[in-house]
């Protein structure tokens, strides 16, 4: 079972586009069109943290906040156009866990999401397995499965196979897995990646899934 999210966010664009992306990485995502009563709905709904925008009509994000913390402990990170450091420091004093301006980089909202959540629910749901055509994934045991061989793979291996995992449906560009693996595309010798790539193609041949990881040029790599 995969945790859930409750997203407090007004912009109807913005609220579409982040919940198609947590939904993408696993989340169940809540989100609400109406803004009266937010902290009722989101007590209510039992999601295991809350991605909270400062600026909602009728009450702001810090009123949420507050209303939240007088009963229940969950998870708050406070993802904000407001920049200042007035706001980050209001949103902790008001119980916020953490604070992230956009534009944001949406694998580093993702790691602040997943570190959250394991240190609030240590017990929490199992890691995924994830599988394309007869090719497996324990993500927890970063091990690849295929025609019931198994292969252990290397931090990096197995976050660029998730990745590609999780993006069967399209080509996963250099950009995206560099960000992924080092939380920038910058400062990174490319070379790096294509080390990496063609270690986790050879341990998968090496399971007879050859073929499986194919190289777009000028564009990425997909499964």
């Amino acid at each position: 079972m995969s945790h859930t999210i409750f997203l407090v966010e007004d912009d109807p664009g913005l609220r579409e586009e982040l919940a198609l992306l947590l939904t993408r990485y696993g989340y169940t995502c809540l989100t609400t069109s109406r803004f009266s009563g937010v902290p009722e709905q989101i007590l209510a709904s039992g999601a295991q943290l809350v991605l909270l925008d400062l600026n909602l009509p009728q009450y702001d994000g810090y009123h949420v906040c507050r209303t939240l913390r007088q009963t229940s402990q969950i998870p708050i990170i406070v993802v904000t156009s407001r920049a200042g450091d007035l706001d980050e420091l209001m949103s902790m004093n008001l119980g916020a866990d953490d604070f992230l301006t956009k534009p944001y980089n949406t694998q580093i909202l993702l790691a602040r999401i997943a570190r959250l959540l394991q240190r609030a629910y240590p017990g929490g749901p199992a890691a995924p397995v994830l599988s394309c055509r007869g090719l497996s994934l324990d993500v927890g045991r970063s091990e690849a499965s295929f025609g019931g061989r198994t292969a252990e793979l290397t931090r990096n291996e197995g976050r660029i196979l998730q990745l590609l995992l999780k993006n069967q449906d399209r080509i996963v560009s250099r950009a995206e897995l560099m960000i992924a693996l080092w939380q920038s595309d910058a400062f990174v010798d490319d070379n790096t990646l294509t080390v990496n790539v063609n270690r986790l193609r050879k341990k998968l041949e090496g399971l007879g899934a050859s073929g499986f990881l194919t190289t777009r040029r000028g564009q990425g790599y997909q499964l």
